[in-house]
């Protein structure tokens, strides 16, 4: 199924009191926390990044969902918010579709985990994502929603980004000299204690 993800990313200092906040801001626990693992594919010369693309297996409450994004048609690089159009579609065994993703050229490039927190109001989504990296949350829905949000969550709107995880992970190795390639609990875990 394709449809048009519109998303803004924010961190969170505490999550035990934003999930407190949510509620209070009248959202609704959806999924509890849960760990999400993700591995994005693309060809040896990364094709698909350089076509701002994204290939993606993800294992999310013993569910696999195959997703593609791509940027809009219209798309509009000044827009406040991060627009993307997205084909998503359930698989009942990621480990083999990934091998065929091999088999056709495409290896995983990028791992990375989180612990998500599934949040809903009847008109859009906020998650909580506790990431290796930090925590942060993100508004997924149209514009004027993720503006009523913000401030129902007493969010600035100048706290707000549009970064992916990667591009995040890229900024946090550069930040820390972290010779890790994949933004995973163990992998990180391994590296700071060293």
């Amino acid at each position: 199924m394709s449809h048009a993800e519109i998303e803004l990313k924010f961190c969170v200092p505490d999550p035990r009191e934003f999930r407190a906040r949510a509620l209070a801001a009248g959202f609704a626990l959806q999924t509890p926390r849960t760990l999400e693992r993700n591995a994005l594919f693309d060809t040896p010369e990364r094709r698909l990044l350089g076509g701002r693309q994204v290939l993606r297996l993800r294992e999310y409450g013993g569910q696999w969902v195959l997703t593609h994004k791509r940027p809009p048609a219209h798309n509009d690089d000044s827009s406040f918010y991060k627009e993307r159009l997205e084909t998503e579609t359930v698989v009942s065994d990621g480990d083999a579709m990934g091998a065929v993703f091999v088999e056709l050229g495409y290896n995983p490039v990028f791992r990375y985990e989180k612990f998500r927190t599934e949040f809903h109001d009847g008109e859009g989504a906020l998650v909580l994502d506790e990431t290796p990296i930090g925590d942060f949350a993100e508004l997924e829905g149209q514009p004027a929603w993720i503006d009523r949000a913000l401030e129902r969550l007493d969010i600035p709107r100048d706290a707000c980004f549009t970064d992916s995880y990667g591009r995040m992970f890229l900024d946090w190795k550069e930040r820390t000299a972290s010779p890790v390639e994949n933004m995973t609990f163990d992998e990180i875990s391994v590296a700071t204690t060293r």
